[in-house]
């Protein structure tokens, strides 16, 4: 596609953009609200003459891309909150065996089956992970249909250039919205995979992947290092945007969609005489710790605006580690938290503090 903008929906970006960035197998199991995705899919890879399969299930999609993308091909699934809730065991296998595998989950409602409705109840389950054993997953949030192209195009490149998983990890509104985006060419370097790809034996040594460590000492060795990679990826790759922070009393925070209405709830507050800045995690893991921690030691508040119960909360908290206030406004799920509710929010919090410090 051309770099013009076109009006298109995130799914259908998502997909689009995987295909520009050479995705050449993908492996889905159909559930709203990312279905579309490999409805997509369906077409244009066979179309193109790369690989498609609709698995039987979640566990079969994931686990095919785990095969893939071992011969060295780029290679994803995508799914979404309970069907990715059963992807958990092979996505430590592909950490353990240090795999580049792409997964996109499209968050919808929980706990269980949960519904539709859009949420951002899997930030725990995509940032800390269901699987077993010390591993950890890079995890991407974009915030408009424009992010998900460049953050799709991302989130190959990061695969392949650490060889470790990477989530892109969106909800129900980014998945449906449509939104004038463009595409563009795939901006990053091919990853040279020679060196380690199972692509046969044939001239040259043969080569194994697996997570199995029956030896104590090799074992410790393979946890130390994937720990060292992933020092390394905090290092080169965590990412953030902020918006008046110099001089804000107040910081609001948020991932994914909900940035959107941060952002305006900021610039309201802001006509109304409150120094309000925001502050929006891109890279959910490696999560900008040394940066809100820098602005805490400022006397600066954050107030965490999410979808959930509180999951991204714990995180700024931690980061903050003390140096100012931590406050929470939340939703579980369903419609949006709307800029008039953040801004009566935010002015109560700061009614209650101001109350209690005289």
């Amino acid at each position: 596609m051309s770099s013009d903008k076109v009006l298109i929906k995130g799914n259908y970006a998502i997909a689009q953009a995987a295909i520009n960035a050479g995705c050449e197998c993908y492996f889905g199991y159909p559930i709203t609200p990312q279905t579309e995705i490999g409805e997509y899919l369906s077409g244009e890879m066979q179309r193109l003459g790369r690989g498609y399969v609709c698995a039987e299930s979640e566990l079969a999609a994931i686990n095919m891309v785990i095969g893939a993308v071992s011969t060295g091909a780029k290679a994803m699934t995508s799914s979404s909150s309970c069907a990715v809730a059963l992807m958990q065991e092979a996505l430590s296998y592909a950490a353990g065996d240090e795999l580049p595998v792409v997964l996109i989950n499209v968050m919808r409602a929980g706990p269980g089956l949960g519904y539709i409705y859009p949420a951002q109840g899997d930030y725990n389950q995509s940032v800390y992970g269901g699987g077993n054993g010390d591993y950890k997953i890079i995890v991407i949030a974009p915030s408009t249909v424009q992010e998900c192209i460049d953050f799709t195009y991302k989130a190959f490149y990061l695969a392949h250039k650490y060889r470790n998983p990477v989530i892109l990890l969106a909800d129900g509104l980014l998945g449906q919205m449509m939104e004038p985006a463009s595409f563009g060419e795939y901006p990053y370097p091919e990853i040279d995979n020679s060196k380690w790809a199972l692509t046969g034996a044939k001239n040259r040594d043969a080569r194994a992947i697996y997570s199995l460590g029956p030896i104590e000492k090799k074992q410790i060795e393979r946890i130390y290092r994937i720990h060292e990679k992933f020092d390394l990826i905090t290092q080169n790759e965590t990412d953030w945007e902020e918006f008046n922070t110099d001089d804000a009393d107040i910081i609001l925070t948020a991932f994914g969609s909900m940035t959107r209405n941060i952002k305006a709830a900021m610039n309201v507050l802001r006509q109304k005489g409150i120094k309000a800045g925001c502050f929006r995690p891109i890279t959910l893991n490696p999560f900008p710790h040394n940066r809100i921690y820098e602005l805490a030691k400022e006397n600066k508040d954050f107030i965490v605006v999410e979808m959930n119960m509180g999951q991204m909360f714990k995180d700024v908290k931690y980061a903050v580690n003390g140096k100012s206030r931590v406050e929470l406004v939340n939703r579980p799920c369903g419609e949006w938290l709307s800029v008039e509710e953040i801004v009566s929010s935010v002015e109560k919090i700061m009614e209650k503090n101001y109350a209690a410090s005289i």
